[in-house]
This record gives C-alpha cells, sequence and structure tokens, in this order.
C-alpha cells in the first residue's frame, strides 16, 4: 500500500503546528495592497495582514498560485515518494481559480503521478477540517480510497456560520450599500453568513444584537445536527471576543465531542473584518 500526502492551500486556515504535525504542505495564495504582493501567511502573518485592512481604503485582492506552483509542489513530494498518492484540497471554485490551477498544475507533470485534486467548496478551516481528517487517516494507514470517501461525506455533511462585528467590509467590497451599512451600525444588525453546498458566500440573515445573533447560529446548527454527535472548530479573526463565547454557547446545546481552534486568514477575512467568529462543525 503506497501513502497519501495531503496538500492544501494557505486559505484552509489549517494552523502551522498542526501543518508539522500532521506532513500537510501548503501552497500560499498572494495578498495584494495595491502594488504590493505578499505571500499568504508566508512573508505576511495574519496579524500583518488585519492591521493592514484596517487602514486600507479599499480592500485587498487575492491572487491563487500559478500552475507551475503546484507542479513545483507535486514534483517535490514526488522526488521523495514517487509511489505516492497525493490528495490536493484546495478553496471553493467558485470563489477562486485556485482548485483549478492545482487541477493544471497537475496535468503538467511529465511522469506518471497519482494525484487527486478536490474543490472543497469551502473556505477557510471548512476546507481545512478536510485537510486535517485526510492526512489523519492518511498518517493512520488508510487507503487513498476511504480518505475520498470521507471526504466525499465530510463535504455532504459540513456546515459553517460567519457572525461580523461590522458592516463595514461588506460594504466596502459591494456587497451592501452605504446607508444600509450605516443603518445596520446603528441599529446593531449583526449579519450572518455561510458558504452554501455549491461553495459560495452568502447572507443567511441579520439579527439586532450580538447575542440573539450567537443564538440564531447554535439554533441553526441544532436543526440540522440535532442530538447528533458533532465535531467543532471555532474560528475568529483579528481580536474576535466573540469567538470564545459563541463557542461556549454552542456547547451547552450541541453535543460536541471534539473541539479545535484556528485564526481566520486572509480569504473570509477580507469580507468580514476583524472581530469576527465562526463555527466549523460536522456530524461525527
Amino acid at each position: 500500500m503506497s501513502a497519501v500526502k495531503i496538500i492544501t492551500d494557505s486559505t484552509a486556515d489549517v494552523p502551522k503546528r498542526v501543518r508539522e504535525q500532521l506532513g500537510i504542505e501548503m501552497v500560499p495564495l498572494k495578498v495584494l495592497f495595491g502594488e504590493e504582493s505578499f505571500l499568504d501567511t508566508v512573508t505576511i502573518t495574519n496579524n500583518e495582514f488585519y492591521e493592514r485592512l484596517a487602514k486600507s481604503e479599499l480592500l485587498p485582492k487575492t491572487s491563487q498560485p500559478s500552475p507551475t506552483e503546484f507542479m513545483e509542489m507535486y514534483e517535490r513530494q514526488l522526488a521523495q515518494k514517487p509511489d505516492q498518492s497525493i490528495i490536493s484540497i484546495h478553496l471553493s471554485s467558485a470563489l477562486s481559480g485556485t482548485y483549478q490551477s492545482a487541477v493544471l498544475g497537475s496535468t503538467l507533470l511529465e511522469t506518471a503521478n497519482d494525484i487527486t485534486v478536490i474543490d472543497s467548496k469551502s473556505a477557510s478551516f471548512g476546507c481545512g477540517m478536510l485537510a486535517v481528517t485526510a492526512a489523519e487517516m492518511a498518517a493512520a494507514g488508510e487507503s487513498k480510497e476511504r480518505i475520498l470517501a470521507k471526504i466525499d461525506e465530510m463535504i455532504k455533511n459540513r456546515k459553517v456560520y460567519f457572525l461580523l462585528d461590522t458592516l463595514d467590509y461588506l460594504q466596502k467590497g459591494g456587497r451592501i450599500g452605504k446607508a444600509a451599512a450605516l443603518f445596520g451600525s446603528i441599529l446593531n444588525i449583526k449579519p450572518i453568513l455561510t458558504i452554501d453546498q455549491e461553495g459560495e458566500v452568502s447572507a443567511v440573515d441579520k439579527v439586532r444584537g450580538t447575542k440573539k445573533a450567537m443564538q440564531r447560529i447554535v439554533d441553526l446548527f441544532k436543526q440540522e445536527y440535532g442530538d447528533d454527535a458533532v465535531e467543532m472548530t471555532v474560528g475568529w479573526t483579528h481580536k474576535s471576543d466573540l469567538a470564545k463565547e459563541l463557542a461556549a454557547l454552542a456547547q451547552t446545546q450541541l453535543k460536541v465531542v471534539t473541539i479545535r481552534q484556528t485564526e481566520i486568514g486572509s480569504v473570509i477575512g477580507t469580507h468580514a473584518g476583524p472581530g469576527a467568529a465562526a463555527l466549523f462543525i460536522t456530524r461525527v
């Protein structure tokens, strides 16, 4: 049985410590502030990203890795273990060209290979949870086929909701008008976002007040999972005080058997802004 290597990209928000423990390789996207370009989480940290975001009049842009960059990553891994299988799991194709770039990169290799590229149809740890579970299964000696079946199951069972602290970044990104942002702020409206089954970011609800919004998110999870055992990851953007409170509320009302933590990076952070919280949940 050949080994299985897991590769993802920087938007999966898998903490560096976890990547190193599980041997997950990461291909960074690029973050563009005007003419300045950075490698996501490599030449710009999350803290530096959010500090620049707060000072920037315009939202930064992200750029996917090139097919050549993916090809070079695959070549390095196959040079170390030519007979290993590679599962490459990436940001939703509805949000970025990263998945397509990885597919093209895999076709550029001149040697025989066994590379499967997965469209996670999600972002942040909605993608990262697939990479982490796949790497844990690979470390346990599971076959590529069983890992792919588990990824497919998780994509169907996974839910994620984001609670934003401010409407400013939705307005900057053109998702809402200035008037809506102004009145929403005055009325303390808290938008709840999700990533749907097609991998698109969409608004679920707008709730007045933070505590009501947190309960609304927990209610949405209860509708989906009821009393089923779930794995939960709590995520946050820069300086969020909401994340711990939201996670604690969810733990009192859901059957959480495993909990992880992660900091949300540039792709979701650009639109959510600092102070946002998120829960990523899948049925065990």
